[in-house]
């Protein structure tokens, strides 16, 4: 009896030992997988993207000019949005000997949505599609790191990276607003020209892919010797600059490896406010506009101008030698509008717009106009012509009130930048209380420019450019000369198409106009038109309208033009 309960017991504890071992064990193995999956999350490779099952993939048509069938398969560039085609990470797992020129060439036409990669010359794009592999690596991986040496160098092409000080990159995401890098960026190119270790630290802000290129390839396929022929294009650029005449070669060398050159296509926008902007630019092929946004509604030339056109709207006819005033009357209005009055009935106003709120009723009221602005006690010495109405919502401005649809801005431009000049230095050597600080929008009419650091570009210049830059200023024209230079050039165009229509025979026929299906998010080109024509109509524009935000106002409507009530132009030629 007592060797049965001992064998029982000794059975129940070998029962409890063993389940604690097992238990043990699924915890050991559970903290193994964690670790396992935390270690590999940044190493991983492509994943494997589903083909879409379709009718018809692939389709071929016969091609007379080469005499045979040309075959398009649509699963070669078929992928997730913003990834890359699993055609392409196919190439990209080849050795760089084993690519064929078809599959480089089509990688480099793939590519070419990059940025940085279309910045590069066209021979440099093709070795750069040899060489080149896939990576993609999970939040948080540590991509290059400072104080070390670089062996890779890096295309983003999906995903957004942080570059920081530290040296884990954890900064990055504790800093509000770090610095990043978006899809079309590159960094890495200098620690493979140069011997120096990393200056900061690249860390994935999420996931991302990207383009590598290897040292041992970059070498290997002689891509130093391209890197060093695109060098030697700036050096010849800055060279041939007066500003750079009395530098030596490697001072000038120094520069050269400050700055890459950037292509814009046209009408691409360069810098959004170069005014504000840390870098400077040289213009080394093409040229640029500089743009300013005007707020028409802040101009008293503009506000004169709009109430004098809105006068109009009741289309009255346009007075002749017959009905004109006599030269009396004309001479007390001459004398009377010459000498400033004093107008209390800006007070009055107020007061009936105080009385109106608290009556509860809206802005949108009846506002007549006439054709002098005096006060009553001079009314009866000058004959007025007709008042008309306008029913339209109005806003108060800092010189009366304006419909609300007229209060736009405009893009105008300013000044042209053409090659061998410079963006960014004709304020530098100037105090801050003496600079313009008018945000001014740089966009490239197919220009390809330098982009240097200003304080890695200040560290570098001496006595004698600083002299070259002191004359080296421009004198932008304010903004109320602008806005009065803008409306003298509407009015003339509106007037230049009044004389077409009147001088040219419309056509009997219209000509075939085939039916286009409507493009969503296209603008209508009527939406950059101002009609004061229809300021007091109820029906509002079926098309969007494009407004751009601005520093310190509200978002402004953008208009190119402005078409405003007038006179036939009959009734202005003699007849």
């Amino acid at each position: 009896m007592r060797r049965y309960r001992v064998s029982y017991s000794w059975q129940i504890l070998k029962k409890e030992l063993g389940l604690y071992r097992l238990t043990k064990d699924i915890i050991v193995m559970i903290r193994v997988c964690k670790m396992f999956r935390q270690g590999l999350g940044g190493f991983r490779e492509y994943q494997i993207i589903e083909t879409p099952h379709r009718k018809h993939p692939i389709f071929s048509f016969w091609d007379k000019r080469k005499q045979g069938r040309i075959t398009f398969d649509t699963m070669d560039f078929v992928a997730e949005e913003g990834h890359l085609p699993p055609r392409a990470i196919q190439i990209m797992q080849k050795l760089p000997s084993w690519r064929t020129e078809p599959e480089i060439q089509a990688l480099y036409n793939l590519l070419q949505v990059l940025n940085s990669y279309r910045n590069y010359s066209e021979p440099l794009q093709l070795l750069l599609a040899r060489v080149m592999r896939f990576e993609r690596f999970g939040r948080r991986r540590v991509m290059v790191k400072k104080g070390q040496r670089g062996n890779s160098f890096y295309f983003i092409y999906m995903g957004t990276v942080a570059v920081t000080e530290d040296e884990d990159g954890s900064s990055a995401f504790l800093d509000p607003h770090p610095t990043l890098l978006h899809k079309g960026d590159c960094f890495g190119e200098l620690g493979l020209m140069s011997p120096s270790v990393r200056r900061a630290t690249v860390v994935c802000m999420e996931e991302t892919e990207f383009l590598v290129v290897d040292r041992e390839d970059f070498f290997a396929n002689k891509l130093d010797q391209e890197f060093q022929k695109d060098a030697q294009h700036r050096f010849e650029f800055f060279r041939k600059m007066d500003l750079f005449e009395s530098w030596s070669d490697e001072k000038l060398w120094k520069l050269v490896t400050l700055g890459k050159v950037e292509k814009f296509s046209y009408g691409q926008l360069v810098l959004k406010d170069f005014i504000e902007s840390p870098s400077i630019m040289f213009v080394c092929k093409g040229s640029c506009e500089v743009l300013r946004l005007i707020d028409l509604g802040t101009s008293p030339f503009y506000y004169k101008w709009i109430w004098q056109h809105l006068e109009l709207i009741d289309d009255t006819s346009l007075k002749t030698h017959l009905n004109e005033p006599s030269p009396v009357e004309r001479f007390k209005e001459f004398q009377i509008k010459s000498y400033p009055v004093q107008d209390f009935s800006t007070l009055k106003l107020k007061h009936l717009q105080k009385a109106w709120e608290q009556q509860g009723s809206s802005f949108s009221r009846r506002i007549k106009t006439s054709g002098n602005t005096l006060p009553k006690t001079l009314g009866p010495k000058i004959k007025s012509r007709h008042p008309h109405s306008l029913k339209c919502p109005m806003i108060n401005t800092e010189y009366g009130e304006l419909p609300e649809e007229a209060a736009v801005g405009t893009y105008i431009k300013i000044h042209t930048v053409e090659e061998g000049e410079t963006v960014g230095l004709h304020q530098i050597l100037l105090p801050e209380n003496q600079r313009d600080m008018r945000p001014l929008v740089l966009v490239s009419l197919g220009a390809e420019v330098i982009r240097i650091r200003r304080e890695k570009f200040w560290e570098l210049i001496d006595s004698e450019v600083k002299e070259k830059l002191y004359r080296f200023q421009i004198k932008y024209p304010s903004d109320e000369d602008m806005c009065q230079k803008f409306l003298q050039e509407n009015s003339w165009n509106i007037f230049r198409k009044d004389l077409m229509r009147l001088l040219l025979k419309p056509r009997q026929r219209p000509p075939f106009i085939p039916i286009r299906p409507k493009k969503k998010g296209i603008y209508n080109p009527k939406s950059l038109v101002l009609d004061l024509c229809s300021l007091d109509k109820e029906t509002k524009p079926c098309y969007p309208i494009f407004m751009a935000p601005q520093k310190y106002l509200p978002p402004l409507r953008i208009v190119q033009a402005i078409t405003t009530p007038r006179y036939k132009i009959q009734e202005l030629l003699p007849q």
